[in-house]
Protein backbone atom coordinates (compact mmCIF):
# COMPACT_ATOMS: atom_id res chain seq x y z
CA UNK A 1 0.00 0.00 0.00
CA UNK A 2 1.47 3.14 -0.87
CA UNK A 3 1.74 6.33 1.86
CA UNK A 4 0.51 9.67 0.16
CA UNK A 5 3.73 12.12 1.90
CA UNK A 6 2.54 15.11 0.10
CA UNK A 7 0.24 16.06 3.00
CA UNK A 8 2.97 16.03 5.47
CA UNK A 9 5.36 17.74 3.59
CA UNK A 10 6.73 21.29 4.72
CA UNK A 11 9.12 23.36 2.37
CA UNK A 12 12.59 24.32 3.77
CA UNK A 13 14.26 27.39 3.46
CA UNK A 14 16.22 25.55 0.81
CA UNK A 15 13.10 24.55 -1.86
CA UNK A 16 12.90 28.34 -2.18
CA UNK A 17 13.79 29.61 -4.91
CA UNK A 18 17.54 31.40 -4.91
CA UNK A 19 16.39 34.58 -5.18
CA UNK A 20 13.61 34.38 -2.68
CA UNK A 21 15.83 32.96 0.34
CA UNK A 22 16.31 35.53 2.79
CA UNK A 23 20.18 35.57 3.11
CA UNK A 24 20.21 36.02 -0.87
CA UNK A 25 17.84 38.82 -0.48
CA UNK A 26 19.74 41.00 1.68
CA UNK A 27 22.53 40.39 0.13
CA UNK A 28 21.40 41.14 -3.51
CA UNK A 29 19.26 43.92 -2.28
CA UNK A 30 20.28 45.07 1.08
CA UNK A 31 18.77 44.68 4.52
CA UNK A 32 15.87 47.64 4.29
CA UNK A 33 14.58 45.50 0.93
CA UNK A 34 13.75 42.54 4.05
CA UNK A 35 10.54 42.57 5.96
CA UNK A 36 10.77 42.02 9.86
CA UNK A 37 10.31 38.29 9.03
CA UNK A 38 13.22 38.00 6.63
CA UNK A 39 15.80 39.36 8.88
CA UNK A 40 14.59 37.23 12.18
CA UNK A 41 15.22 34.42 9.87
CA UNK A 42 18.42 35.16 9.33
CA UNK A 43 19.31 35.56 13.03
CA UNK A 44 17.60 32.49 14.05
CA UNK A 45 19.14 30.68 10.86
CA UNK A 46 17.12 27.67 10.74
CA UNK A 47 13.19 26.26 11.72
CA UNK A 48 12.19 23.20 13.35
CA UNK A 49 10.97 19.72 12.47
CA UNK A 50 7.45 20.98 10.27
CA UNK A 51 8.11 24.56 10.15
CA UNK A 52 11.02 27.15 7.96
CA UNK A 53 12.36 29.25 9.91
CA UNK A 54 10.32 32.04 7.95
CA UNK A 55 7.40 30.67 9.16
CA UNK A 56 9.20 30.63 12.65
CA UNK A 57 10.07 34.22 12.41
CA UNK A 58 6.39 35.35 11.22
CA UNK A 59 4.87 33.09 14.03
CA UNK A 60 7.01 34.63 17.07
CA UNK A 61 5.85 38.54 15.61
CA UNK A 62 2.64 37.32 15.31
CA UNK A 63 2.66 35.68 19.23
CA UNK A 64 4.64 38.61 20.75
CA UNK A 65 2.74 41.78 18.85
CA UNK A 66 5.91 42.66 16.38
CA UNK A 67 9.05 43.67 17.23
CA UNK A 68 8.68 45.65 20.29
CA UNK A 69 6.70 42.74 22.12
CA UNK A 70 10.12 40.73 21.40
CA UNK A 71 11.72 43.15 23.01
CA UNK A 72 9.74 43.02 25.65
CA UNK A 73 9.75 39.44 26.11
CA UNK A 74 12.01 37.47 29.15
CA UNK A 75 14.74 35.31 28.25
CA UNK A 76 12.42 32.38 29.41
CA UNK A 77 9.44 33.39 27.78
CA UNK A 78 10.99 33.57 24.25
CA UNK A 79 13.24 30.16 25.33
CA UNK A 80 9.70 27.97 26.12
CA UNK A 81 8.56 28.72 22.56
CA UNK A 82 8.59 25.73 20.06
CA UNK A 83 11.23 25.84 18.00
CA UNK A 84 12.77 28.62 19.64
CA UNK A 85 14.65 27.46 22.87
CA UNK A 86 17.82 28.99 24.79
CA UNK A 87 20.56 29.24 21.81
CA UNK A 88 18.00 31.34 19.54
CA UNK A 89 16.62 33.30 22.53
CA UNK A 90 20.41 34.78 23.12
CA UNK A 91 20.91 35.36 19.52
CA UNK A 92 17.53 37.33 19.35
CA UNK A 93 18.50 38.88 22.67
CA UNK A 94 22.30 39.92 21.92
CA UNK A 95 20.58 41.16 18.31
CA UNK A 96 18.19 43.28 20.21
CA UNK A 97 21.10 44.87 22.69
CA UNK A 98 23.35 45.59 19.99
CA UNK A 99 20.96 47.63 18.29
CA UNK A 100 20.28 49.02 21.51
CA UNK A 101 23.77 50.13 22.48
CA UNK A 102 24.78 51.14 19.21
CA UNK A 103 22.07 53.72 18.74
CA UNK A 104 22.92 55.48 22.31
CA UNK A 105 27.03 55.23 21.28
CA UNK A 106 27.17 55.40 17.77
CA UNK A 107 28.13 59.42 17.62
CA UNK A 108 26.76 60.01 14.34
CA UNK A 109 23.63 57.78 15.20
CA UNK A 110 22.90 59.72 19.01
CA UNK A 111 19.78 60.61 18.54
CA UNK A 112 19.07 63.95 19.70
CA UNK A 113 16.02 64.71 22.02
CA UNK A 114 13.67 68.08 21.25
CA UNK A 115 10.45 67.04 22.96
CA UNK A 116 8.87 65.00 25.46
CA UNK A 117 7.47 62.30 22.45
CA UNK A 118 11.50 61.75 21.14
CA UNK A 119 12.39 60.97 24.51
CA UNK A 120 9.72 58.63 25.81
CA UNK A 121 9.94 56.88 22.00
CA UNK A 122 13.54 55.73 23.43
CA UNK A 123 12.21 54.74 26.25
CA UNK A 124 9.22 52.97 26.19
CA UNK A 125 9.92 49.87 24.68
CA UNK A 126 11.72 48.37 27.05
CA UNK A 127 9.64 50.80 30.04
CA UNK A 128 6.65 50.21 28.75
CA UNK A 129 6.50 46.13 29.81
CA UNK A 130 8.70 46.21 33.01
CA UNK A 131 6.97 44.66 35.88
CA UNK A 132 9.07 46.31 38.68
CA UNK A 133 9.68 50.32 38.51
CA UNK A 134 12.69 51.65 37.26
CA UNK A 135 14.24 55.35 37.15
CA UNK A 136 16.02 55.83 34.18
CA UNK A 137 18.06 58.69 32.92
CA UNK A 138 18.65 60.00 29.26
CA UNK A 139 21.78 62.01 29.71
CA UNK A 140 22.49 64.17 27.17
CA UNK A 141 25.61 66.65 25.82
CA UNK A 142 25.11 70.08 24.90
CA UNK A 143 23.12 69.73 21.27
CA UNK A 144 20.80 67.54 23.40
CA UNK A 145 22.25 64.21 22.05
CA UNK A 146 21.80 61.10 23.59
CA UNK A 147 24.98 60.43 25.81
CA UNK A 148 23.93 57.67 27.70
CA UNK A 149 21.00 55.95 29.77
CA UNK A 150 21.71 54.23 33.00
CA UNK A 151 19.12 53.05 35.07
CA UNK A 152 19.02 54.43 38.51
CA UNK A 153 16.93 52.91 40.74
CA UNK A 154 14.61 49.43 40.21
CA UNK A 155 11.85 49.54 43.36
CA UNK A 156 9.63 51.70 44.58
CA UNK A 157 10.39 55.49 43.31
CA UNK A 158 10.13 57.74 46.21
CA UNK A 159 11.49 60.46 47.62
CA UNK A 160 12.39 58.13 51.21
CA UNK A 161 14.59 55.66 49.24
CA UNK A 162 16.22 57.52 46.35
CA UNK A 163 19.55 59.42 46.71
CA UNK A 164 19.87 62.49 45.04
CA UNK A 165 23.91 62.04 44.62
CA UNK A 166 23.13 58.60 42.76
CA UNK A 167 20.66 60.03 39.97
CA UNK A 168 23.46 62.43 39.12
CA UNK A 169 26.70 60.09 39.34
CA UNK A 170 27.08 58.98 35.78
CA UNK A 171 25.90 62.12 34.60
CA UNK A 172 28.76 64.06 36.37
CA UNK A 173 31.02 60.94 35.23
CA UNK A 174 29.93 61.43 31.46
CA UNK A 175 30.09 65.41 31.57
CA UNK A 176 26.28 65.33 30.69
CA UNK A 177 24.62 69.32 30.22
CA UNK A 178 21.65 68.14 30.60
CA UNK A 179 19.40 65.43 31.32
CA UNK A 180 15.78 63.57 31.34
CA UNK A 181 14.40 61.48 33.76
CA UNK A 182 11.51 58.82 33.56
CA UNK A 183 10.23 55.98 35.72
CA UNK A 184 7.72 53.24 34.88
CA UNK A 185 4.26 52.53 36.31
CA UNK A 186 3.96 48.74 36.32
CA UNK A 187 0.41 49.24 36.31
CA UNK A 188 0.16 50.57 32.95
CA UNK A 189 -1.13 53.77 34.22
CA UNK A 190 0.89 56.82 33.76
CA UNK A 191 -0.94 59.17 36.08
CA UNK A 192 1.79 60.94 38.40
CA UNK A 193 1.77 60.52 41.70
CA UNK A 194 2.18 62.91 44.83
CA UNK A 195 5.40 61.22 45.74
CA UNK A 196 6.08 60.98 41.68
CA UNK A 197 6.08 65.37 41.92
CA UNK A 198 7.82 65.34 45.16
CA UNK A 199 10.74 63.42 43.87
CA UNK A 200 10.80 65.51 40.63
CA UNK A 201 11.35 68.88 42.90
CA UNK A 202 14.32 67.33 44.88
CA UNK A 203 15.51 66.15 41.28
CA UNK A 204 15.56 69.87 39.30
CA UNK A 205 17.05 71.27 42.78
CA UNK A 206 19.76 68.88 42.91
CA UNK A 207 20.60 69.47 39.14
CA UNK A 208 20.27 73.48 39.87
CA UNK A 209 23.42 73.35 42.19
CA UNK A 210 25.53 70.79 39.67
CA UNK A 211 24.89 72.75 36.77
CA UNK A 212 23.01 70.19 35.00
CA UNK A 213 19.28 70.92 33.51
CA UNK A 214 16.56 68.82 34.01
CA UNK A 215 14.76 68.91 31.32
CA UNK A 216 11.80 66.80 31.93
CA UNK A 217 10.75 63.76 34.15
CA UNK A 218 8.28 61.17 32.19
CA UNK A 219 6.32 58.59 33.69
CA UNK A 220 5.83 55.56 31.04
CA UNK A 221 2.78 53.54 30.79
CA UNK A 222 1.73 51.09 28.81
CA UNK A 223 2.30 52.39 25.30
CA UNK A 224 1.59 56.16 26.60
CA UNK A 225 3.54 58.77 28.73
CA UNK A 226 2.91 62.13 31.09
CA UNK A 227 5.40 64.51 30.50
CA UNK A 228 5.82 66.43 34.18
CA UNK A 229 6.95 69.49 32.74
CA UNK A 230 4.52 69.95 30.22
CA UNK A 231 2.08 69.46 33.35
CA UNK A 232 3.97 71.87 35.60
CA UNK A 233 4.70 69.54 38.13
CA UNK A 234 7.80 69.63 40.12
CA UNK A 235 9.02 72.30 37.73
CA UNK A 236 6.89 75.32 39.37
CA UNK A 237 10.23 76.50 41.23
CA UNK A 238 12.16 76.87 38.60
Amino acid sequence: MSTDRSSHYHPTIHDFPLGERPRERLQYYGPTALSNAELLAILLRVGSAGENVVALSTRLLVEFGGLAGLAKASFSDLATIKGVGTAKTAQLKAAIELGRRLLITSPDARPQITSPLEAANLLMLEMGGLEQEHLRTLLLDTKNRVLASPTVYVGNVNSSIIRISEVFREAVRENATAMIVAHNHPSGDPTPSPEDVQVTRSIVEAGSLLGIDVLDHLVIGHQRFISLKERGLGFDRF
